[in-house]
C-alpha cells in the first residue's frame, strides 16, 4: 500500500471541489490533493451543454463544460495534485483516506484537512415506490442527459417526465430538439420543482404541458416501457380514484429529486442534518469532526453552480484556517435556527468566536411573493434581504457579519 501525506485533501472533482482545491492553494496551504473517481474534472458539469452557468463567478452565460473548463485550466496551471480514475473507498475520522487507482493501487492518504466535494445522485424508481415491471426505458434525467449529450444515443421515440426538477425541465427541451416526442411533465407536488426560469424556456416555450398535483402510478411492459398510468394524488402522495389516465410511451424518464452523496462522511462519524441530507456545518463549513469540512451539493443540493463554488472555496478557506490552529480546540456552537417559513438553512450553527462575513443559504417552505429575508442575532437584526418572490426549488442567500450568537432566520411576505 502505498503512503501519502498531505496538507489538503479534496474529495470530488466538480465545481465543489475544483473551487475548494483553488482556494487552498490560493490561501497558502502546501501540498493539495485532488481526487476525482471519474476520467477527467468537472463532475456532473461534463454533460450540461445548455447555458446560464457563470453569471456570478465569471459575469458570462457558460455552458456547464465551459465554466468546467475554466476551473479546470485554473487548477491545473497551479502545482495542485490531481489523481483521477481514483475511488475512495474509506474515510476515517482521524482524517485518513483510503483510495485506489490503476497507476498507484491502494493508496493510504493522511490528510492535514479534508474537504468532502463529492456531489449528489438522483433518486430511482424504487425510491418513489412505482409499481409495475422493470422494463427498459425507465431512466433518470442524468442518465438520459448523458446518453443524448456525451454518448450521441437517443433513448427513446415518446417520452413522459416524472418530476419537475431541473435536469427534467431542461431534458424536455433537449429530447424534443432531438426528435422525442415528450407528452408531459408530471409533478406529484401541488407547485413546480425547478426554477422558473426552466419552466419557461424548457416547457411553455415548447408546448410542453406541466401537470402538477399529478404522479405516474404505474409502468407498463416488460421488456421494454409500453406506457404509463398517471392519476391525480392528494396531500398524501396517494392517487385518487377515477382519475387515472394511460399515456403509451417508450421512455419514462425520472426527475424525483436529489440526494448528497454522503456514504463516505457516514463512515467518517459525521453528523448529518435530516432536513438537507448533508453533514451539519459550521459558520466555517466544517463537520463535527474536526478537521472535514463539506462543500457543494454533498452538504446541500444547490441550484445555481455559483453557489455550489462558492461553499467549495468558503470550506477551503476554513481548512487553511484550521491547518494554521485557528480552529482548534474546544469550542462551543450556537444555533442557526430557520424560522418562519424557512424549510433549513446552511450552515446550520456558528462558533462562539466566530468574527466577519458567512454566507448562509435557505430554503422555504411555500411559494411566497414579495418577501423580506432577515436575519437576527440574539433578537437584534444583522442581515435582511429583499425578493420579488421565493420558492422551494430556488436557493436564497445572504451574507451577515457574526459576532458568535444564535442566529435566527425567518422569511415574510411585505
Amino acid at each position: 500500500m502505498k503512503n501519502i501525506s498531505v496538507d489538503i485533501a479534496v474529495i470530488g472533482g466538480g465545481p465543489a471541489g475544483l473551487a475548494a482545491a483553488l482556494e487552498a492553494k490560493e490561501q497558502g496551504a502546501g501540498r493539495v490533493l485532488l481526487l476525482e473517481r471519474d476520467g477527467d474534472l468537472g463532475g456532473i458539469l461534463q454533460q450540461c451543454i445548455h447555458d446560464g452557468f457563470g453569471l456570478h463567478r465569471f459575469g458570462a452565460r457558460l455552458s456547464g463544460t465551459e465554466y468546467a473548463q475554466r476551473y479546470a485550466d485554473m487548477v491545473r496551471a497551479t502545482d495542485i495534485e490531481i489523481k483521477l480514475d481514483t475511488m475512495v473507498i474509506e474515510l476515517t475520522k482521524d482524517r485518513v483516506i483510503y483510495a485506489m487507482n490503476p497507476t498507484d493501487g491502494m493508496m493510504r492518504i493522511e490528510c492535514g484537512a479534508v474537504v468532502l466535494a463529492m456531489g449528489c445522485r438522483e433518486r430511482t424508481a424504487s425510491q418513489v415506490f412505482l409499481y409495475g415491471f422493470r422494463p427498459a426505458g425507465v431512466l433518470t434525467a442524468g442518465s438520459v442527459q448523458r446518453y443524448i449529450n456525451m454518448e450521441g444515443y437517443l433513448p427513446g421515440k415518446t417520452a413522459v417526465i416524472l418530476g419537475s426538477g431541473d435536469i427534467g425541465l431542461i431534458m424536455a427541451r433537449r429530447m424534443t430538439l432531438e426528435g422525442i416526442t415528450v407528452k408531459g411533465v408530471y409533478e406529484a407536488a401541488p407547485h413546480l420543482g425547478g426554477l422558473m426560469r426552466n419552466k419557461v424556456q424548457c416547457l411553455d416555450d415548447y408546448n410542453i404541458p406541466l401537470h402538477v398535483g399529478m404522479s405516474v402510478v404505474r409502468v407498463h411492459g416488460k421488456k421494454r416501457v409500453e406506457g404509463v398510468t398517471v392519476a391525480k394524488v392528494g396531500p398524501d402522495f396517494r392517487a385518487i380514484p377515477g382519475t387515472e389516465e394511460f399515456i403509451p410511451c417508450d421512455l419514462l424518464v425520472l426527475a424525483v429529486g436529489l440526494i448528497p452523496e454522503n456514504e463516505l462522511s457516514r463512515g467518517a462519524q459525521v453528523e448529518m442534518d435530516n432536513k438537507t441530507r448533508g453533514p451539519v456545518l459550521d459558520n466555517n463549513f466544517m463537520t463535527s469532526v474536526p478537521g472535514i469540512f463539506a462543500a457543494g451539493n454533498v452538504a446541500v443540493v444547490f441550484d445555481l453552480v455559483d453557489y455550489v463554488s462558492a461553499s467549495g472555496a468558503a470550506a477551503a478557506r476554513g481548512a487553511v484556517r484550521f491547518l494554521k490552529g485557528e480552529l482548534g480546540g474546544a469550542c462551543e456552537y450556537r444555533p442557526v435556527t430557520a424560522g418562519e417559513n424557512v424549510n433549513f438553512v446552511v450552515p446550520q450553527r456558528v462558533r462562539t468566536d466566530a468574527e466577519g462575513p458567512t454566507s448562509f443559504y435557505l430554503r422555504v417552505r411555500q411559494p411566497l411573493k414579495k418577501v423580506r429575508l432577515v436575519c437576527e442575532e440574539e433578537g437584534k437584526e444583522i442581515a435582511s434581504v429583499r425578493a420579488t418572490h421565493a420558492a422551494p426549488p430556488e436557493m436564497m442567500s445572504f451574507e451577515a457579519k457574526l459576532s458568535g450568537g444564535a442566529l435566527t432566520v425567518s422569511v415574510t411576505e411585505v
